[in-house]
C-alpha cells in the first residue's frame, strides 16, 4: 500500500531522510569528537540503506527498515525527553506519523482503540489549496503568508477533552515540480489571490500529484488544554446564534470540564435584580440555577448568609465550598446557599461574581457531587476567563434592554414597520447633531400625498348589554342583602332594618323602571356606606355567618360589587377584541407583501383599523393607484372574513353579542404627521381634520329622514362621497358576490348631514356566511340564526 493513495494533493509524497543526511554530513568535519562519532553513525546506517535518502511511499519500508529510520532519528527523539516531550515525525497535513515520543503513543493508547487521529481545523479542500500555498512559496518565491493553528482533539483517561497545538519543523522537506506541472506565472498568481475558495482552479493550475515533496517534517506538539477552553469560552459567548442553540449548555459545561479537567463538574446561572435584590433564573434551553434549585426568582438575603452575601455582592469576589457537607453540619444548616447545594447532592462547589464597576450582574455556579474537587485552589483558574463572561453579560444586558425597548415600542406605541426607516433617519440625524455638538432636535415626522383607508367591525348594543348586565348584578346584590336584613329583623326587631330594606325596594324598583348612568354609583355608595358596616355587625349571629360569608364571596374585592353579569360582558368584549384583532393582523401580514403600507389597529367596543397608502410611505418610485384599489378590495374581503369568523365562534362567547361592520372611503390623499406628546400619527390640515371627523361620527349616523342607523348587523356598510367611489365599489361587491362572500341585497343609502360634513351615502350590502369552516353552504344572517338556533 502506498502512502499517496486515496489522498487527492497536488504533491507526490516521498519519505526520504536526505537533507538530515545532508546535515549530519556537515557535522563531520565538526571539532567536537562526540558529535563527529554520532554523525558518522547516522550516515553508516544510510550507506547501507540508499532507500532512506532516495526516498519511499510504500507502508512495507517503514516495517522492513523500522531500526535504522529509529536509528536516524535518534537525536531527534532523545530518548532522555520520550517521556515528556509530545513528538511525532509525519507528512505534513496528514494523519499518518511514523515516529513518535513515548509520551505521543501513552495519549494515543488513553484515548482508546476507537480514536482516530484527525487534525482540526483543516477542511480537506482546504488541505488541497495550503498545499498550493506552500509549493507557491518553496518553488516560487511568492511570499504567502498562510499560517494557521492547527491542533488535535484527544480525550484523556476520565474522558476530557484535551487540546494540543501542532507546530512544524519543515526544514528536512524538499518541494520541486514534475515535468507535466503547469509554470506558474505572475498572471496566475494575481488570479490565485483572489480565488481561494475556487478548489477547481487551484486544481487547474497545480494538477494532482504535479509535484514532488521529498522529505518529513516534525511535529512539535503542546498541550494547550487551558487556553483552548478561555478561546472557546469567549468564541461560544461571542456567538449570539451559538447561545440560542439548544447544545449551547452541553457544549458550555464541556469547556469547563477541559479548563479544570474534571468529568463531573456541571455550570449554571443567576442573574442578579439590583432594583429588587433578587436573584434570578436565566432563561435559555438548558440554563439552570443550582442556587435557586427549581425557583424562578429569590431574594439574595434568601439565597446567601450575611458572610456569603457580603463576599459576592458588596466585595466582588468569588468563594468555594470544597465539602458541603461539612459545611452545613459547621453551619448547622443556617446557611442557605449550602442548604440548597445539600438538598440537590452537590458535594463542592464554587460561586463567582460576574461584575463590572457598576456592580453585580449575575452569579456563575460550578458544582459537582464530588467532594473536595472544587476547591479555593483550582477555583483560580477562572480569573482568565471571568472577563469574557463579565463582557457577554453585559452585552446580554443590552440585548435585553434593547429588546425590551423594542416590545414597548411594538405594543404601546405606533411606530409601524412601514415607517420605521424614516425614524431611524430622523435618529441618525439627532445623533450626528449631538455627536457634533449642534443642538439636536428630533424633526417633524410626516407623510403627504397618501391615501387613507378606514375599518370598523363594531360591537352592536354594547352600551345596552353592559347596561343590562349592571341591573342584574345590582338587583342580584341588592336581594341578597335584603334576605339578609329580612332574616335579621326576625331574630332582633329592629326599626332600622325595615327601613333599609324600604330603601332597597325602592332601588330595585327604580333599577326596574328607568335605570340611569348614576344609578350604580349610588347603590354602590349605599352599600358601602350603610349596608356594610351593618353586616360586618351581623357576622357575630350565629345563624346568619354563613349567609353573609356567601355574599361576601360573591362580591368583588375591588370593587365591593357583584360582578357577575357584567363579568360575562367584560370578558366577552375582551375576546371579541382579541378574536379579531388577532385575525385582522395575521391578514395583514399577507397584505403587506402585497404592497407595503402603515397600519395600526385600535381596540374599543370592537376593532378599528387605519390604513395608509402611498409613494412618501414606500421610499421607493413605485407607487401605483393599482395598490390603492387592490387594498381596497382586499379590505372589504377581510371585513367579510372577520364576519364570518365573529359568528362561527359567537356560540363560545358568554354573553350573545351581534356586530356590524363598516369602511369609510376618502378618495383625497392626505398628509399625516407623528404627533410626540401622543405617540401616534394624525392628519394634517384643516381639510384633512375633515377625514378625522367623518371617522368619529359615521358608524353613529342615521339614513336620512330615518332613525335607523347606517350600520346594520348582517351588512357591510361601505360610507362614501364620491361617485367613482361609488362605482369602484359597486365593482368589488359584484366581484365578491360572484365569490359568495356577499349576498344579492344591494341598496344605496344617503346619510344625515353629520356637523360640518354633508353629502355622505352609503353602499349597504348583505354578507354570506358559513356555520363552521368546513361549512361549504351559504347564508345569510337570517338563515343563519335560525340555523344556529334550530
Amino acid at each position: 500500500m502506498d502512502i499517496n493513495d486515496n489522498i487527492e494533493s497536488p504533491i507526490e509524497v516521498k519519505i526520504s531522510f536526505n537533507k538530515l543526511l545532508n546535515k549530519y554530513e556537515n557535522l563531520i568535519e565538526d571539532d567536537n569528537d562526540y558529535i563527529v562519532a554520532n554523525a558518522r553513525r547516522v550516515l553508516k546506517i544510510a550507506k547501507k540503506n540508499p532507500i532512506l535518502r532516495d526516498g519511499f511511499s510504500d507502508f512495507k519500508t517503514f516495517k522492513t527498515h523500522e531500526k535504522e529510520i529509529n536509528g536516524i532519528l535518534q537525536d531527534t527523539f532523545s530518548p532522555i525527553l520520550t517521556k515528556n516531550e509530545i513528538k511525532t515525525a509525519s507528512i505534513p497535513y496528514h494523519h499518518y506519523t511514523f515516529n513518535s515520543s513515548e509520551r505521543f503513543k501513552n495519549i494515543l493508547k488513553t484515548a482508546g482503540d476507537d480514536f482516530e487521529l484527525e487534525m482540526k481545523n483543516m477542511p480537506d479542500d482546504q488541505r488541497y489549496i495550503i498545499t498550493c500555498a506552500i509549493i507557491l512559496n518553496v518553488c516560487y518565491g511568492y511570499n504567502i503568508n498562510f499560517k494557521r493553528p492547527f491542533y488535535y482533539e484527544i480525550p484523556d483517561a476520565n474522558g476530557i477533552m484535551r487540546y494540543y497545538k501542532i507546530l512544524y519543523n519543515a526544514d528536512f522537506t524538499e518541494i520541486s515540480p514534475k515535468e507535466n506541472a503547469p509554470k506558474i506565472t505572475q498572471e496566475d498568481y494575481n488570479e490565485l489571490l483572489d480565488n481561494f475558495e475556487n478548489i477547481e482552479l487551484w486544481k487547474e493550475k497545480f494538477p494532482p500529484q504535479s509535484y514532488m515533496f521529498k522529505g518529513f517534517v516534525i511535529s512539535n506538539i503542546f498541550d494547550v488544554t487551558d487556553d483552548q477552553s478561555i478561546s472557546n469560552i469567549k468564541s461560544s459567548l461571542i456567538g449570539e446564534k451559538k447561545r440560542k442553540d439548544e447544545s449551547f449548555m452541553d457544549g458550555f459545561q464541556e469547556i469547563f470540564q477541559s479548563l479544570f479537567g474534571l468529568k463531573n463538574i456541571r455550570v449554571g446561572f443567576s442573574i442578579y435584580n439590583a432594583e429588587e435584590d433578587v436573584f434570578e433564573r436565566v432563561y435559555g434551553v438548558g440554563m439552570n440555577s443550582f442556587l435557586l434549585n427549581d425557583l424562578e426568582s429569590k431574594n439574595c438575603s434568601d439565597a446567601l448568609c450575611k458572610w456569603s452575601y457580603n463576599k459576592l455582592l458588596l466585595e466582588n469576589e468569588y468563594f468555594s465550598v470544597s465539602d458541603v457537607d461539612k459545611s452545613f453540619k459547621r453551619s448547622k444548616g443556617k446557611a442557605p446557599h449550602i442548604l440548597v447545594l445539600r438538598d440537590q447532592g452537590f458535594k463542592s462547589a464554587i460561586f463567582a461574581p460576574i461584575a463590572n464597576d457598576d456592580g453585580l450582574m449575575g452569579i456563575l455556579e460550578i458544582v459537582s457531587k464530588e467532594p473536595k474537587i472544587l476547591n479555593s485552589i483550582n477555583a483560580n483558574k477562572l480569573v482568565d476567563v471571568m472577563p469574557f463572561i463579565v463582557t457577554a453579560v453585559e452585552r446580554s444586558k443590552n440585548d435585553e434592554s434593547n429588546l425590551i425597548e423594542a416590545i414597548i415600542q411594538k405594543e404601546c406605541t405606533s411606530i409601524h414597520s412601514s415607517v420605521h426607516w424614516r425614524f431611524k433617519k430622523e435618529a441618525r440625524s439627532f445623533i450626528k447633531d449631538q455627536m457634533n455638538g449642534k443642538k439636536a432636535s428630533f424633526n417633524k415626522i410626516a407623510f403627504e400625498n397618501i391615501y387613507p383607508l378606514y375599518g370598523q367591525i363594531d360591537i352592536k348594543g354594547s352600551s345596552e348589554a353592559r347596561n343590562w348586565a349592571t341591573q342584574q348584578d345590582l338587583s342580584m346584590q341588592l336581594n341578597a342583602v335584603k334576605r339578609i336584613l329580612q332574616n335579621a329583623s326576625k331574630i332582633e326587631v329592629l326599626p332600622i332594618y325595615e327601613q333599609y330594606i324600604y330603601q332597597i325596594n325602592d332601588y330595585l324598583e327604580a333599577i326596574e323602571a328607568h335605570f340611569q348612568v348614576d344609578s350604580e354609583h349610588q347603590i354602590s355608595e349605599f352599600i358601602k356606606n350603610d349596608i356594610e358596616p351593618i353586616l360586618k355587625h351581623l357576622y357575630i349571629v350565629d345563624d346568619l355567618k354563613e349567609q353573609i360569608d356567601v355574599y361576601f364571596k360573591r362580591v368583588d374585592d375591588r370593587t365591593d360589587a357583584l360582578y357577575h353579569h357584567r363579568k360575562h360582558y367584560d370578558d366577552t368584549i375582551s375576546l371579541i377584541n382579541k378574536e379579531m384583532a388577532s385575525l385582522l393582523d395575521q391578514k395583514q401580514e399577507k397584505a403587506q407583501l402585497m404592497y407595503p403600507h402603515y397600519y395600526e389597529r385600535f381596540k374599543t367596543d370592537g376593532v378599528e383599523h387605519n390604513m395608509y397608502i402611498g409613494e412618501s410611505i414606500t421610499k421607493e418610485d413605485s407607487f401605483n393607484p393599482i395598490y390603492l384599489y387592490n387594498l381596497r378590495l382586499w379590505q372589504l374581503q377581510v371585513m367579510v372574513e372577520m364576519e364570518n369568523a365573529y359568528y362561527q365562534m359567537k356560540s363560545d362567547f358568554p354573553v350573545a353579542l351581534d356586530v356590524a361592520s363598516m369602511i369609510l372611503v376618502f378618495n383625497q390623499p392626505l398628509s399625516i404627521s407623528f404627533r410626540m406628546d401622543e405617540k401616534q400619527f394624525d392628519v394634517d390640515g384643516t381639510y384633512n381634520a375633515r377625514y378625522e371627523i367623518v371617522k368619529k361620527r359615521v358608524d353613529k349616523a342615521f339614513v336620512k329622514g330615518t332613525e335607523e342607523r347606517v350600520t346594520q348587523k348582517g351588512k357591510i356598510s361601505i360610507v362614501y362621497s364620491q361617485k367613482e367611489d361609488e362605482r369602484e365599489y359597486l365593482r368589488y361587491v359584484k366581484f365578491l358576490q360572484a365569490k359568495k362572500y356577499l349576498g344579492d341585497d344591494v341598496e344605496i343609502v344617503e346619510l344625515q348631514d353629520l356637523q360640518a360634513v354633508t353629502g355622505l351615502k352609503a353602499i349597504r350590502v348583505n354578507v354570506l356566511y358559513h356555520k363552521d369552516k368546513d361549512d361549504k353552504a351559504f347564508y345569510t344572517y337570517d338563515d343563519l340564526m335560525k340555523e344556529i338556533k334550530a
